[in-house]
């Protein structure tokens, strides 16, 4: 096959991609690894060091934006950050010993995983202070509102620490930015409000990929002729999703979606254990 249509196809499935995960809020980076082993064929250790990297591209852009606009907070997610590193770095060594079938199986897993979390209805704005702890390390800030500013702060902090551990493994293993389950700690268990929960893990998901991305580089697994069409094509499609997002019908876009990662992630586990389900 020759090289530049091969290119083209994977930067458009990309961009698809980075339109679809921006205009449901999960990013393009857990559409593209699935994308490329089921549609391309491709190894699935390059399409996770190619996902990376295209994690790390469009976390970027958007977590400028939301650091300007004050929604996302910085010493929370570089606090925890330190958890989702060490997570990461965990998970990516994880994934140049586990076997190829494994991966499949933990992606399917995962995505299932997310379908289930993004079910559930986000936590409201409510005021918090915080427990003793999160005041302790000043995890608190305050959210901007039409009626004025609402502070909050963290709670039950050990229990979200873990949980961005864990979220940080899953994020090295499979190539993904892990935000559902980084938005899972923050909101329903720290208890951060919702929109800075979503804003913050954007941020954060950029310093997880980064630090999984040397091990996969180390090991051979980022290819650049790979990694730069899906890279491209992820950051053309979150920012054509940004700017229809205000028009699309994203309840209906949800619904499609989640029903075609449910489908993406069934047959993912079924490659794992040998099943072609077509």
């Amino acid at each position: 096959m020759n090289i530049l249509p091969f290119d083209i196809a994977v930067a458009l499935a990309s961009m698809i991609a980075g339109i679809i995960g921006a205009l449901v809020g999960l990013g393009g980076g857990i559409i593209i690894t699935p994308v490329l082993v089921l549609g391309f064929g491709i190894d699935i250790r390059y399409a996770m060091g190619a996902a990376l990297v295209s994690v790390i591209a469009t976390s970027s852009g958007a977590a400028a934006a939301f650091l300007r606009d004050g929604l996302s907070n910085m010493r929370i997610g570089m606090f925890l950050n330190v958890a989702t590193t060490f997570g990461a770095l965990a998970g990516a060594w994880l994934a140049t010993v586990l076997p190829t079938a494994a991966l499949s199986v933990v992606f399917g897993f995962a995505l299932l995983a997310t379908v289930v979390l993004s079910l559930k209805q986000p936590g409201g704005e409510v005021e918090s202070t915080g427990d003793a702890l999160g005041k302790k390390l000043r995890l608190t800030g305050t959210l901007p509102a039409p009626g004025g500013a609402i502070p909050y702060g963290a709670q039950s902090v050990p229990g979200g620490f873990v949980m961005m551990v864990v979220a940080g493994i899953l994020s090295g293993l499979l190539g993904i930015g892990s935000g559902a389950f980084k938005v899972l700690a923050m909101d329903r268990i720290m208890k951060i409000p919702f929109k800075v929960s979503t804003t913050t893990s954007n941020f954060m998901i950029g310093v997880t990929a980064a630090a999984s991305v040397g091990i996969y580089l180390k090991r051979g697994y980022i290819d650049p002729t790979l990694a730069a069409p899906v890279a491209l094509g992820v950051l053309v499609g979150a920012f054509i999703g940004a700017k229809i997002l205000p028009v699309a019908p994203t309840k209906s876009l949800r619904v499609l979606f989640l029903v075609a990662v449910t489908i993406i992630g069934i047959q993912m586990v079924a490659r794992g254990f040998g099943f072609n389900l077509g």
